[in-house]
């Protein structure tokens, strides 16, 4: 009997620690200062680039892997970098209105994460350093579509850094302004680049 109660309590002695172990559960909020959603979309003979503004509150992070957060990009924070000062606001203008991302009626675009899973292959155009594939639902013009990239992020005790560049097909979400092939020079291709960079800080 002795013998019975020794090994018992040995068995749970190996196993209740791991049975009862702490969840560690932390939420980061992004720094909208040092985030940024560049993009860059290109024709046959024109390229221009700019940015959105991007705000994510409360990503969650358990034992130090990403479990969720809800990126919010406002639309009407669109920039451009490329043309000269007294150009921008035209395009900006129409890259605002009913042919692209119909600003009245869809102010905001947002990407909600549903699994962040260890990087095995990396993707052609990814970021250098990538580490994880990010998976979520990407919402824009009422539309949501999966979208799957990989990305580089750097947990430390305080801070979260993402980082990932990858191509939006704008037409999957009913962006379909000149993305006819057969438009020649006046076609807008439909794929658009990203570039993703995320600093968040632990509340």
């Amino acid at each position: 009997m002795k013998t019975l109660f020794l090994g018992l309590l040995t068995f749970f002695s190996l196993f209740l620690p791991s049975i009862f172990k702490d969840t560690v559960k932390y939420n980061y909020d992004i720094d909208t200062s040092k985030s940024v959603i560049e993009w860059s979309g290109s024709s046959p003979k024109v390229t221009h680039q700019g940015s959105f503004d991007v705000s994510c509150e409360g990503m969650e992070v358990v034992d130090g892997q990403v479990k969720s957060g809800t990126f919010v990009i406002p639309i009407s924070s669109i920039k451009n970098f490329d043309l000269p000062k007294a150009l921008r606001p035209v395009l900006l203008k129409h890259l605002k209105s009913e042919d692209f991302f119909n600003l009245a009626l869809f102010p905001e675009a947002k990407f909600e994460i549903t699994e962040v899973q260890p990087l095995e292959n990396m993707s052609e155009g990814g970021i250098s350093g990538a580490n994880a594939q990010v998976t979520g639902n990407f919402t824009m013009l009422g539309k949501t579509n999966p979208l799957t990239f990989p990305a580089k992020i750097d947990l430390l005790e305080n801070q979260i850094g993402v980082e990932a560049t990858f191509k939006l097909d704008r037409t999957q979400w009913g962006m379909h302004y000149a993305a006819d092939p057969e438009l020649k020079n006046r076609h807008i291709y439909p794929e658009v680049a990203i570039h993703l960079k995320v600093l968040g800080n632990r509340n």
